[in-house]
């Protein structure tokens, strides 16, 4: 069978075609700009944009697996509707979604239709530390707000269980939340890096007023920073708690963020 995986280039979805590609499965790719995709060889590359679906109708043909994400470069996705109904006129059996909190045209679409879909729900990536990159490389310090543990999952393991879903039975109309399998502070986070550099990473704690005046000068405006203050303060519940989800499906262990750091160190090394 041939899956076809949208959102391909980015963090989750190279994680989603490289672990096809493992697996053995025959993928296909869409992405806005083949000739830059940088995927492995034996990925087939499709030109497409979801929020034109005729230019994804030719990528579903001879496709029964189907991995969708809900936004696209102008924000959340109004094409779901039109996609939906493509993706059944080409044959398509499963369906996996990089889903939001809030509900998408894409998921409206696919409750409303007998296709096999199941939600991916992950809470905060660990691929998030990287906005902490510029300044350990250059400072070797890092200017948090808030310090609430999180337990941020590893972009691989949202690709492990995407992976199942398009492969195997049993997933169809499950809403799955994704998280690690531990939960970290930021200053424990900032610690498992240090680690994998080698070096050691300064701490330093802004107050609300020091945070916004951060933010106003990297040109936000007053609803984000407000905002931002507010999810610094006071993150969502259900991201602190460490889900058995990842474990479940993937029939493995979820990654670490100390696993993370060391994978991905050249990003935080000068």
């Amino acid at each position: 069978m041939t899956i076809l995986v949208t959102g391909a280039t980015g963090t989750v979805g190279r994680q989603i075609v490289g672990q096809l590609v493992a697996a053995g499965h025959r993928v296909r790719a869409l992405t806005r700009r083949p000739e830059q995709a940088g995927l492995p060889a034996e990925v087939e590359l499709a030109r497409g944009d979801l929020s034109n679906p005729a230019s994804v109708e030719p990528a579903l043909e001879g496709v029964t697996g189907l991995h969708l994400i809900t936004v696209d470069g102008e924000g959340v996705l109004q094409t779901g509707e039109e996609l939906v109904a493509l993706a059944k006129r080409a044959g398509v059996r499963r369906v996996s979604v990089l889903s939001g909190w809030e509900e998408s045209s894409v998921e409206r679409a696919l409750n409303a239709s007998d296709l096999g879909w199941t939600w991916l729900r992950p809470v905060e990536f660990m691929a998030n530390a990287t906005e902490w990159a510029e300044e350990i490389r250059t400072e070797g310090k890092v200017r948090l707000f808030g310090n609430e543990p999180s337990a941020a999952v590893h972009e691989a393991d949202i690709a492990a269980v995407a992976v199942a879903a398009l492969t195997q039975d049993g997933h169809a109309g499950q809403s799955y939340l994704l998280t690690g399998p531990e939960a970290l502070t930021a200053t424990e986070r900032i610690e498992c890096l240090a680690t994998a550099i080698g070096k050691p990473i300064e701490v330093v704690h802004l107050t609300e007023a020091q945070y916004r005046e951060q933010l106003a000068s990297f040109g936000f405006d007053e609803g984000y920073i407000d905002f931002a203050i507010h999810l610094g303060a006071n993150p969502p519940e259900i991201g602190k708690h460490p889900a058995p989800t990842v474990a479940e499906v993937a029939g493995r262990p979820g990654l670490t963020f100390a696993q993370w750091a060391t994978e991905n160190a050249k990003l935080f090394q000068a």
